[in-house]
């Protein structure tokens, strides 16, 4: 295929020629899965894994995920492509691995438009809808919410009218993927080599919209749970898709938890009614809690504010900070083994002498 559609242009030409040697070329990450990769290039998909060498130096969450740049080389036609660089990412959607250790995961690369695809049966919860559209904000990419199933939800204006409290300033999309509604404004959003990714629970309907956006059943797809609404994980890999009018769209497996990643990002762009409300506050450090004249207590007692929206604004605040005391403990440990190594170094030095 062309690059250019798949999103290359101008500037990543020139990331490509600071950062790679000549003798190089571009691909874009399709799909990866335990080390083993396909590229979209000029050449068609090529098989690819990545160097020692990048391996080795690699940070935290820099090795390719689907929608990366990557700098390869391939001796043969047929080879196995060894990818040597990732260009610098444009956007990304990350979120604290699971488990113990304070570890990234990225989960998608270089998308214009992430869709937070919620079902309208009992997956809809609109704490969990802020919850991605936080994480989205520190991406820099456009956050669009996609409620699929309309068919089945007897209620829907009542859903609006409660997300334009919720993410007053996010497009809402309406959908029933499996009867192709509303997927006509999807299209509209992924204008040639622009990017979207979908995002949202197992059972949601993300693979659906990615058939119905291709006009083919690619993706495999069953039926969710009658009891609670979820889905087996029918999609078990990230996968990049070309779509024939234009455009890619990247189909996720379906996520159990989202913890925020980026401690230094604030909330105003999810909760900016709160923010407001806070700054108008008697004390500047107001907490909320006991101090006399707090603007925050008032709205909620007014109903202004949603108690549940406070709550849910105060437990995202709590995980940021506790991810900054992470960073924090991480920075002290580093900088701790940097000055152990430079003493053993001038010890070593002095023994010479």
């Amino acid at each position: 295929m062309q690059l250019e559609l798949a999103g290359w242009d101008q500037s990543w030409s020139e990331s490509l020629r600071a950062l790679a040697p000549p003798d190089m070329w571009a691909g874009r990450v399709a799909s990866a899965n335990r080390g083993q990769y396909s590229l979209f290039t000029d050449f068609g998909d090529v098989p690819a894994e990545v160097s020692g060498a990048l391996l080795f130096r690699a940070d935290e969450g820099g090795l390719p995920v689907v929608g990366d740049w990557v700098a390869f080389r391939q001796h043969q036609p047929g080879d196995l492509a060894i990818i040597h660089t990732v260009l610098p990412r444009r956007t990304k959607f990350s979120r604290r691995a699971a488990g113990r250790a304070a570890t990234e995961q990225v989960i998608a690369a270089n998308m214009d438009v992430v869709f937070v695809v919620v079902g309208l049966d009992r997956d809809y919860n609109p704490r969990r809808i802020e919850r991605y559209v936080s994480a989205i904000s520190r991406s820099d990419a456009q956050s669009v919410i996609v409620l699929n199933k309309v068919d089945l939800c007897a209620d829907l204006q009542v859903r609006l009218a409660e997300l334009r409290t919720v993410v007053p300033d996010t497009r809402v999309i309406c959908t029933s993927a499996v009867h192709c509604e509303g997927t006509v404004a999807l299209h509209d959003l992924l204008q040639p080599a622009r990017t979207a990714a979908l995002v949202g629970s197992s059972g949601v309907g993300k693979s659906t919209i990615v058939n119905a956006l291709l006009g083919d059943s690619v993706q495999w797809t069953q039926k969710t749970r009658e009891s609670d609404s979820r889905g087996r994980h029918t999609t078990t890999e990230r996968e990049l898709f070309v779509l024939p009018r234009g455009g890619l769209v990247l189909d996720n497996p379906g996520m159990r938890e989202l913890q925020l990643w980026d401690s230094d990002s604030p909330l105003e762009g999810t909760f900016e009614d709160i923010e407001q409300h806070a700054n108008s506050c008697a004390f500047r450090d107001c907490r909320h809690h006991v101090e006399p004249n707090c603007a925050v207590r008032e709205a909620i007692a007014s109903g202004e504010i949603d108690p549940e929206r406070w709550n849910s604004y105060l437990k995202l605040q709590k995980e940021l900070r506790h991810r900054a005391l992470e960073e924090d403990i991480h920075a002290r440990l580093a900088e701790k083994e940097r000055w152990k190594k430079l003493c053993k170094g001038a010890k070593k030095a002095q023994k010479r002498r």
